[in-house]
């Protein structure tokens, strides 16, 4: 039997869920499809399960710094199997929040994989490629399907993690080889370390965290390989070899490292496999789908938000796109989403966290002579009694003649709680003067970002 409905959201992540909520809030008549859990990337496989680990990881470190300020705590033992096994109930708990929200916004949701039949019907299907079970009629399509984890070809990667697997894990094993440079990587490097872990990390180029400001990606390396990480460099996996929980990796060099497990953090990619895409003439660039600054694909009925299209992979760009697009279309409050400034962070320990320009884009934007920085270094009062730990560092961008802040960052702890509120200001244009105006905030971290000669 065909049901029809003004919206269908094909994928019930962070921008579908946004999308349908407030779609249907609106009046509209709003169906969501999901084959998994509900709640997308960020709540399930990624942001939040991630942040309770690197939680997990930081509480050691605090008790190997509690003796220094006279607290002795009992025999210090990690058992991850009780920290993945908290870490999934919470997620399980969200998950079924996350129902609860749909059912009151008066959201239908369809158990199932959807995919196009043409440009207005939507099949869904128990399993991927299965039976139709349900065919939709939708006025309006919203593809929120996110991204999935790149497995690099090479033998023996069916061994191997992805950033999913991670969470699914009974434990975590004694030593484990983690691949790639990127902010998963180094995430994920840094929450098994602190954890107790012996990690080492394959890095492609000569550092870690390509994109980023380079002296903040310099910072991160530094407190890495403090933190005990070994970190190869020119390094890469041509092979996986051997056995669940026994395992080894030969690099381009010849080198064998024998490791528990092997992580492959090489990147993530749109999910678009068995959408039938082609079926609805949806225009596809690469692994991407391709919008407009109102989200509308080159049909003008389907439109599309967050990682499918690959622009700022982030789980609040993806929640703004959702919700523009349901102001406009059904709010009749037209709007668009400004990619232009977005904050982001990578939760690697040490913390990074910047918003607006690097020093390399400002420098190729205005000029060698067209720019100023000013950076601050130091090891906070938090490490003072310890004597360990990695330096902080705080940099602003200016431009030289207006002084206006072209980008705020930092790498520290909280060093995303700090930016968060430092991009207000950076958005509303704040220059050198107006940060020097503000009173200092003392003692803290965030205090030189208005004390810096």
């Amino acid at each position: 039997m065909e049901q029809s409905f003004d919206l269908v959201v094909i994928g019930a992540g962070s921008g579908g869920l946004a999308a349908a909520k407030r779609a249907a809030r609106y009046g509209a008549k709003v169906a969501i499809v999901e084959g998994d859990r509900v709640g997308g990337t960020c709540v399930i496989r990624g942001c939040v399960p991630k942040k309770l680990l690197v939680y997990g990881s930081k509480m050691v470190e605090h008790l190997e710094n509690a003796p220094s300020y006279g607290i002795h705590p009992s025999a210090l033992t990690v058992d991850s199997a009780q920290l993945l096994a908290n870490v999934r109930n919470e997620v399980d708990r969200l998950n079924a929040l996350h129902i609860d929200f749909l059912e009151k916004a008066g959201v239908t949701l369809i158990r199932g994989w959807g995919r196009f039949e043409d440009d207005r019907h939507i099949v869904v299907s128990s399993t991927p490629e299965g039976v139709p079970e349900h065919r939709l009629r939708a006025e309006r399509v919203m593809i929120g399907v996110g991204g999935r984890p790149h497995r690099p070809d090479i033998p023996g990667a069916h061994l191997a993690w992805v950033s999913d697997d991670m969470f699914q894990l009974e434990r975590f094993p004694e030593r484990v080889v983690v691949v790639g440079a990127g902010f998963i990587a180094c995430e994920f490097a840094g929450i098994l370390r602190g954890l107790g872990v012996q990690v080492t990390q394959l890095v492609r180029r000569d550092h870690l965290l390509h994109g980023f400001d380079s002296e903040l990606s310099s910072a991160v390396q530094e407190g890495m390989l403090a933190q005990g990480i070994d970190l190869r460099f020119s390094a890469s996996p041509v092979a996986i070899e051997g056995v669940q929980g026994d395992l080894v990796v030969s690099t381009q060099t010849g080198e064998r490292l024998p490791c528990g497990g092997v992580l492959l953090a090489t990147g993530r990619r749109p999910f678009l496999e068995g959408l039938n895409l082609q079926a609805a003439g949806i225009t596809v660039e690469g692994h991407r789908v391709p919008v407009n600054a109102d989200q509308c694909t080159n049909v003008s009925h389907v439109f599309a938000v967050g990682d499918v299209t690959d622009r700022i992979c982030l789980t609040p760009v993806a929640i703004d796109e959702g919700r523009a697009f349901a102001d406009s279309i059904y709010g009749q409050r037209p709007r668009q989403v400004n990619h232009e400034l977005v904050a982001s962070a990578v939760f690697s320990q040490p913390e990074l966290a910047t918003v607006g320009l690097s020093e390399d884009e400002a420098v190729a934007r205005f000029g060698v002579s067209g720019v100023v920085i000013h950076r601050a270094r130091f090891r906070s009062m938090e490490q003072s009694l310890p004597k360990r730990g990695p330096r902080c560092l705080l940099k602003l961008v200016l431009e030289a003649g207006s002084e206006k802040v072209l980008g705020c960052h930092m790498v520290g702890d909280h060093a995303a709680e700090i930016i968060q509120m430092a991009a207000i200001a950076v958005g509303m244009g704040a220059t050198k003067s107006d940060f020097d105006r503000t009173m200092a905030l003392h003692p803290t971290v965030s205090e030189e970002f208005v004390t810096m000669a």
